[in-house]
């Protein structure tokens, strides 16, 4: 038997998930420290998943050690590379003999669990920064002088802190590809040398309106490696910010909900906020979730504030003090216009970017599409809170073929007619047989069914609500009310949502919750293993006859996340020691061979955060192995994973409590004395073949 790695130092601060809490502070507005904003008594998907977990748990609770304690030592944090340089990943005869075993698509020795301040990559890999937060993008842009920033300047360079990822093809430019970039969130204290939170300047406000919201930048490959370098001043090149004006589309457009006095019509939007995960539609647009929009709010007082977890004082970041949209007090309709799927043109630099509003208004954390067999869109998405739901949106109309301008309008209204839906989970098993030993039920099953609630209806004519008591404005804005009215199952953090292109299966990312069990909040009966889920899980949702329209669906486990040792966890029935650890499963993609792969955000082992690939069919299902991990401070976003390449965000480098410009926590990925700067990253097989085969 292998010895177990051991798992290296101790999550920082006692935040939940293992986040800073300056993390919590600038990127969620500390949502794990506010009052729990669902107060429903719907049913918790904890109680109706934990006596499956326990009884697999209990199947499964041989000797357990990780393949990932075969990996040779990773670069130590003090060595700290530029990010050209390539760290080792694990190595060794055992790990070399697994990776050609794996799946297809997995064939690579995995890496060890470390915290080195690097993008640590697998033996026989290869790195580049493809792009840095601050890099000019457009024509007449500066070159990035930290010292000396300025609104203008960032508002023509790449953004800060990348989150959702794509790589989209460019007809008729060899080798190269258009990328878009979320820029989810800014933190002040590592961009700004001196920065006073309590008394932010115009200047640092406006520099983070401009930092935040997307980035479309050309890249090109080098053909001999997977390297990608940005091409500055392309004319399909793009920057959108937080005053960049929008178009509110759907049901609600135009609704007295979300006029203000600066847009009494209640279509115009400036700018969009804390883009966290996304989606990249058939028709060739990319798709971006509106996440932690409350933390920008100050001085909420209504119920519906309260639901969504708008505080009753000033933000963090002082935005209102400088524009009184920020300000609900002022301005109570301007919050009403956050909170939305956004679906932006990449191809046309002059097109405006819609808030699609008949997908509902939450903390969404992506939206990812599988169309009908008649070719209508269906678009899942999750409510990135603790108790929240998951939801799914059904389009009326069919997608267009063709490039015309014609049906290019055609298909940017398909999101706006259609149905949403929220999600209701049920166990199978009587609940007096789940007595949280993890003893099988009489029927020895741990999977249940589910249904879609439908929540509302928008036509050209007009909408419908389905939901007693609210109109179908009411239901599309507040859409979270809705849910608990409907009786949707809370869930543990719902993050990104993906239907598998090879299955159609639909896995759904649970990060954590923290506050299972803690206090008044359900316990671990049914639903969990575990008091305090602090390391998450992944649920895996078939739809009835595989028809992503269907109403019904089958789930089950496929991962719960932890330390193998643990017997709560579980990876889909395959053997636990011979896969790698993990926590906190956040973003979400597939490979061309079906696979997913996961990226974590927060991980309570005391390793970095990392991607991971898992086979999802075959004698391998559950097979799960660690592909990277980020540098110090940082979270894995934004995976792509192609034939030949790998690329993620690193989010948020440096982010540890008391870090400061003049006190960096890390110094990725230039070195000592610069700036700490997010950026993305390309990984590729140092001989030019296929990722993992």
């Amino acid at each position: 038997m292998r010895k177990l790695l051991p798992l290296i130092g101790t999550p920082s601060g006692s935040h939940p998930g293992g986040r800073s809490a300056m993390t919590c502070r600038f990127r969620c507005g500390d949502a794990c420290f506010h009052e729990v904003p669902n107060t429903s008594s719907n049913e918790y998907v904890g109680d109706v998943i934990a006596g499956a977990l326990s009884r697999r748990s209990m199947m499964r609770a041989a000797a357990v050690v990780t393949v990932a304690a075969a990996g040779a030592g990773a670069v130590g944090v003090g060595q700290a590379p530029s990010a050209d340089a390539v760290p080792a990943g694990a190595a060794g005869a055992e790990a070399a003999g697994r990776e050609n075993k794996g799946a297809r698509g997995l064939r690579f020795a995995p890496v060890a669990p470390n915290t080195a301040d690097a993008v640590t990559v697998p033996e026989g890999y290869r790195q580049n920064v493809v792009i840095r937060w601050g890099e000019p993008i457009l024509r007449g842009a500066p070159a990035f002088d930290p010292e000396k920033q300025t609104a203008k300047a960032q508002a023509g360079q790449f953004g800060y802190n990348c989150d959702f990822l794509a790589l989209l093809p460019l007809p008729g430019e060899r080798d190269r590809q258009l990328l878009v970039a979320n820029h989810e969130y800014t933190d002040e204290v590592l961009m700004f040398r001196g920065y006073d939170p309590a008394n932010p300047t115009r200047e640092q406000v406006e520099i983070g309106w401009a930092a935040h919201g997307l980035s479309a930048v050309v890249v090109e490959g080098d053909r001999r490696t997977g390297k990608l370098t940005a091409v500055p001043r392309h004319q399909l090149n793009r920057r959108v910010t937080a005053t960049t004006e929008f178009r509110l589309a759907g049901p609600v457009a135009g609704s007295d909900l979300v006029r203000t006095s600066a847009d009494p019509t209640g279509t115009k939007v400036l700018g969009t906020l804390n883009n966290c995960s996304g989606g990249v539609t058939p028709w060739g647009t990319t798709l971006h979730g509106e996440e932690n929009f409350n933390q920008y709010f100050a001085n909420g007082g209504r119920a519906t504030d309260k639901r969504y977890g708008i505080g009753t004082g000033p933000s963090e970041r002082k935005w209102e003090r400088f524009d009184k949209r920020f300000d609900v007090a002022r301005e109570p309709n301007e919050v009403h216009r956050f909170g939305y799927v956004v679906e932006f043109d990449p191809y046309d630099p002059d097109s405006t970017p819609r808030k699609h509003t008949a997908l509902g208004r939450f903390k969404h954390e992506a939206a990812n599409i599988r169309l009908t067999s008649d070719g209508r869109p269906v678009v899942y998405s999750g409510d990135d809170e603790r108790f929240d739901y998951f939801y799914k949106f059904v389009s009326s109309k069919r997608m267009k073929q063709g490039t015309s301008r014609a049906v290019r309008e055609h298909n940017l209204s398909l999101l706006d007619e259609g149905t949403l839906y929220v999600a209701k989970l049920t166990g199978d098993s009587p609940a007096l047989e789940i007595d949280g030993t993890g003893k099988l039920p009489a029927d020895g099953e741990f999977d249940g069914s589910g249904e879609w609630i439908p929540l509302a209806t928008a036509t050209a004519k007009g909408a419908v609500s389905h939901v007693d008591g609210m109109s179908a404005e009411e239901v599309f804005v507040f859409t979270r009310l809705a849910g608990d009215k409907v009786g949707a199952t809370k869930m543990d953090r719902p993050e990104d949502i993906e239907p598998n292109p090879v299955t159609g299966k639909v896995y759904v990312a649970l990060t954590n919750n923290s506050n299972r069990g803690v206090g008044s909040n359900a316990k671990a009966d049914e639903a969990n293993p575990r008091n305090a889920n602090k390391h998450g899980h992944v649920l895996e949702l078939t739809e009835r006859w595989n028809r992503p329209e269907s109403t019904r669906f089958a789930w089950s486990l496929f991962l719960v996340a932890g330390d193998p040792e643990d017997p709560a966890t579980y990876f889909a029935g395959f053997p636990k020691d011979g896969v790698s650890p993990i926590s906190c499963p956040d973003n979400v993609a597939f490979d061309p061979y079906g696979n997913l792969w996961i990226s974590t955000d927060g991980a309570q082992l005391g390793s970095h955060d990392g991607l991971f690939g898992v086979a999802t069919r075959g004698e391998r299902r559950g097979e799960l192995k660690q592909f990277l991990t980020v540098p110090k401070g940082a979270e894995t976003c934004g995976p792509v994973i192609q034939d030949r390449r790998v690329l993620v965000a690193v989010q948020h480098p440096g982010e540890v409590d008391g870090a400061s410009v003049e006190k960096p926590a890390s110094t990725w990925p230039d070195g000592p004395g610069t700036y700490v700067r997010p950026a993305v990253v390309s990984v590729w097989r140092a001989d030019g073949s296929d990722i993992g085969v």
